[in-house]
């Protein structure tokens, strides 16, 4: 369809670019020893939160498309909310949807993956938690029971061990619930499931961005041919783990479960492997690993040769790239992006972050779409992250993001751009207080350097956030602190700095204001009204 933008009729914008910053991971929680954000030195931070145009809007839930107000937000669906404008169902909703109808079990992809489980094996690889932002258990567990009443004799479990979007050491309860149904489904079905192998999201299978390939090799390696140091359960693993490297569950190495002094499901020719996680960012790389026939990012038959597989995901990753080419769920057809409609006015825009995060404000925030919109019209730009523990560097690369932001103002050449700081949420995940403050202190100072810039050049700031989780680094049970690693519930900032602001819109947020009434606003700022069926701005004028 035609794409066009209404000049909006008593305002034309400023002379400078509007530019959203997104602090990923920044949100607003009480004051308090957890938050990192307040604990910080942050006096950049604070102005905003305490000058007129500041407001608080929704990061999680059913505000961006996920099933409930319970589930945390997260940096695929923040940075899909508000680059669509509008709410669409997310993937955890998606497959929810898909489980409970059962469509998900009629399809051609589940009845070829049963068949090959029937005559051989179905291996199931995800992350192994109920956190809800890469994976559910539920999910899996739907998947185990469904190919148990259809047949499959022989399934074998690949678990990623989470820490990150749940309780930083909670991986044996996760295992107890599964061996739980592992139990009842052996008995009921005189069938032979188990936990095969696993190991820490951080550590092996779930990379992204291509940022750290080696981490993929160790999970391919591990899940496909048994290396690994080998255990008898995975509880044994993990509580061994804990003794021998004092790491939490994100972080443990591979480990593969053996019987007899050998790795009890290894994967052979004509076996069938569904990964079930259902976000993409952190499935794309290891499904390319499976797939692909030209693969050439490390050698794959290292120790065996690679096995001919029947390989999907649970929902298509990279709908541009077809990754993988089989999957179970359609994921959220995005179209009419912000994106999409400045381009076809002939915006100039810009789009960068570091590695960790470039993914997030072009492909998510382009409504799951790689590549450029229109390649004459847009620059990207990717800074290559540090491969580190994000604690050990808090900075990471906020700073060389703001310089390099900072020319592209300067240039003049840009009406629009957004980036993305990663700090909040990648040092947020690390639970380490100190960090996060640290990183925090970081982001403040760039900040600081982006608003200047925006004064000297007579453009807009939309200062926000995706999602929280640097807010609150810590609970307490039972008088002692338990880090925090996953995001969290909060609302996230919303600031606009217009140095030339005379009062010509007021915020005016509705009730149910959320990270999709962004893209309105941002329109409105440039001068444009917003298109039918975008949520409202958060603007009057």
């Amino acid at each position: 369809m035609s794409l066009k933008l209404t000049k909006h009729p008593s305002f034309s914008g400023r002379k400078g670019p509007v530019v959203i910053l997104v602090a990923d991971g920044v949100g607003v929680a009480p004051d308090s020893p957890s938050n990192a954000v307040s604990e910080a030195n942050t006096p950049t931070l604070d102005m905003l939160a305490n000058q007129e145009l500041y407001t608080e809007i929704a990061a999680h839930g059913t505000a961006v498309g996920l099933p409930s107000d319970d589930d945390m937000g997260n940096s695929e669906v923040g940075h899909n909310a508000i680059g669509a404008g509008r709410i669409f169902a997310q993937g955890a909703k998606l497959v929810n949807q898909a489980l409970a109808s059962g469509e998900v079990f009629e399809t051609d992809v589940w009845g070829d993956a049963i068949k090959h489980g029937k005559e051989n094996t179905l291996h199931l690889l995800g992350l192994h938690s109920d956190g809800n932002i890469h994976a559910h258990t539920k999910h899996l567990y739907g998947l185990m029971s469904k190919a148990a009443d259809q047949g499959v004799k022989e399934c074998c479990l690949h678990v990623l061990l989470d820490g990150r979007d749940v309780d930083a050491r909670s991986a044996l309860i996760y295992i107890e619930q599964t061996e739980a149904l592992i139990d009842k489904i052996n008995e009921q079905y005189e069938a032979n499931f188990r936990i095969a192998s696993g190991g820490g999201r951080m550590e092996i299978t779930m990379d992204r961005y291509e940022a750290d390939w080696e981490m993929v090799r160790r999970g391919y390696n591990c899940h496909t041919h048994g290396v690994g140091t080998q255990f008898e359960s995975a509880a044994d693993a993990v509580e061994a783990m804990y003794e021998s490297t004092g790491k939490d569950d994100q972080y443990l190495p591979a480990f593969v479960i053996g019987k007899d002094g050998a790795p009890v499901g290894k994967m052979k020719d004509n076996d069938a492997v569904i990964l079930f996680n259902f976000r993409g960012d952190r499935a794309i790389e290891i499904s390319l690993a499976y797939e692909r026939d030209d693969f050439d990012k490390f050698d794959r038959s290292e120790f065996g040769v690679h096995p001919s597989l029947f390989y999907a995901g649970m929902l298509q990753y990279d709908g541009d790239d077809f990754i993988p080419n089989q999957y179970l769920v359609n994921p959220p057809q995005i179209d009419r992006t912000l994106g999409e409609y400045l381009c076809a006015d002939g915006v100039k825009s810009f789009a960068i972050s570091e590695t960790q995060k470039y993914g997030h404000v072009t492909y998510f925030w382009n409504g799951n779409s790689s590549g450029y919109i229109d390649e004459s019209l847009e620059t990207y730009i990717e800074i290559p992250s540090d491969n580190i523990e994000f604690n050990e560097a808090p900075a990471m690369k906020a700073r060389e993001i703001t310089d390099a932001t900072i020319k592209l103002i300067e240039s003049g050449e840009y009406r629009f751009g957004r980036l993305n700081i990663a700090n909040g949420d990648m040092v947020g995940h690390t639970g380490d207080l100190g960090a996060a403050i640290e990183a925090m202190e970081v982001v403040d100072e760039c900040v600081a350097k982006l608003i200047q810039t925006i004064k000297e050049h007579d453009g807009i700031l939309i200062y926000t956030a995706d999602h929280g989780n640097a807010d609150i680094m810590y609970t307490e049970k039972n008088g002692v602190r338990v880090p925090k690693t996953s995001h969290t519930l909060s609302p996230v900032p919303l600031a606009i700095v217009d140095p030339n602001y005379a009062g010509e819109y007021q915020l005016a947020p509705p009730t149910d204001a959320g990270l999709t009434h962004i893209a309105a606003t941002t329109l409105n700022l440039l001068g444009y009204e917003a298109p039918e069926g975008y949520q409202p701005s958060l603007i009057k004028f």
